[in-house]
């Protein structure tokens, strides 16, 4: 039978503090065990037990060089730069729908068809009431040239040449005239298919085989998306700083872990009185598709720049006094006082200008709880 636990072996008992103290506990008091003999009066080994904790990316950073960068916080929506709503043209049935919504389509593609056959008709309708007009139009004139010859010789009186040159003058007229309205047909005819004005995907298909539309009913929409604009609020304190060409960072929902980048095109010069925020606009180059018009971005305008050794935000110990990280050295914690430089909120990394050296592994996060002096012996997971 066991003798019970006197207060001063409460007292005794190491007071864990966190998931990382308390893992380093467990491994200890498991040594212990291994390393003892038979009871209460065995010897202790000389050997001293090595506190072996299983580390993994989450819990070691190793310091390296890097960019960090700095400004002020954004927030806005991506726009599509060239938006073209397709509606009709000509009212009908429309007979066919050739593309859905999400299809990729070139520049000049059908998109649409509507019923053409009354339109087909005025078409050919126009080219035979031209054909005539021109063929009326050439005896006009050969008249006319014919009555100048003979005036000349004073076959003819001048009033009778100058009808005939009225003639021909109202013949050109109408063969004109049947000229515009061929053309008026035709341009009505092409327009019964509609066709892409660019190169883009499109958006909205509101319409189907068989409806019956009106002039300027919807029909299509195609949105160029190789070129968006993040139109996007700042701080009005910032609106000095703020230039056309200034490089944008900025997240969005579905790529967490990837950064775009685009620079300002535009800047507003009224700041909002409610928000006090000011509008800028920035292009942003979206060659393989991957953003989206509509969707939600954050993230600052990149107005400072430093390159050297950098950290991530977690590794600085949290509650001290002056900036500190804690440094596996010779299998051994230590707490290293740092001198921070500039500061990235979006990266979530900070500059040190002094303290630590490349290729220093520190504790990130949970494990900064690990008392400084433990004995280490850092356990990477096998490949």
């Amino acid at each position: 039978m066991q003798p019970p636990i006197t207060r001063h072996d409460e007292r005794s008992m190491p007071k864990l503090q966190s998931p990382c103290t308390t893992t380093i506990a467990m491994f200890f008091l498991v040594l212990l065990a291994g390393c003892g003999g038979g009871g209460a009066d065995s010897e202790p080994d000389s050997t001293a037990a090595v506190v072996a904790i299983s580390l993994t990316a989450d819990h070691i950073t190793v310091v390296d060089s890097g960019l960090v960068e700095n400004g002020p916080s954004l927030s806005g929506t991506l726009d599509a730069t060239r938006v073209a709503q397709l509606r009709a043209q000509v009212a009908g049935t429309v007979v066919q729908m050739q593309v859905d919504e999400g299809a990729a389509v070139s520049a000049g593609q059908a998109l649409a068809r509507i019923d053409a056959t009354v339109l087909t008709d005025q078409a050919r309708s126009a080219a035979a009431q031209l054909q005539s007009a021109d063929a009326a139009a050439t005896v006009a004139t050969r008249n006319a040239e014919r009555a100048t010859t003979l005036h000349g010789a004073g076959a003819i009186a001048q009033r009778d040449l100058e009808a005939a040159r009225s003639q021909a003058i109202a013949a050109d007229a109408m063969a004109a005239d049947a000229r515009s309205r061929l053309a008026s047909a035709r341009k009505q005819l092409a327009n019964a298919t509609i066709r892409a004005p660019f190169a883009g995907v499109v958006s909205e298909r509101p319409a189907s085989a068989g409806d019956v539309v009106q002039m300027g009913t919807p029909i299509v929409t195609v949105v160029d998306a190789s070129a968006l604009e993040l139109a996007a609020s700042v701080p009005a304190s910032a609106l000095g700083s703020l230039r056309r060409g200034a490089k944008v960072e900025f997240t969005v929902t579905g790529y967490p872990d990837r950064r775009f980048t685009g620079t300002i095109a535009r800047v507003n010069p009224a700041v909002d009185p409610v928000t006090r925020q000011v509008r800028i606009y920035a292009a942003v180059p979206n060659g393989d598709r991957s953003l989206a018009a509509g969707v939600f971005a954050e993230g600052r305008v990149a107005f400072t720049q430093a390159r050297g050794l950098t950290i991530p935000l977690s590794a600085l110990v949290p509650q001290a006094l002056t900036p500190s990280v804690k440094r596996i050295r010779g299998g051994v914690v230590e707490e290293v006082p740092v001198s921070l430089g500039l500061r990235d909120d979006v990266a979530e990394r900070v500059e040190v200008k002094s303290g630590v050296q490349r290729g220093d592994t520190l504790l990130v996060g949970g494990a900064l709880g690990t008392p400084v002096g433990s004995a280490l012996r850092v356990a990477r997971p096998d490949r």
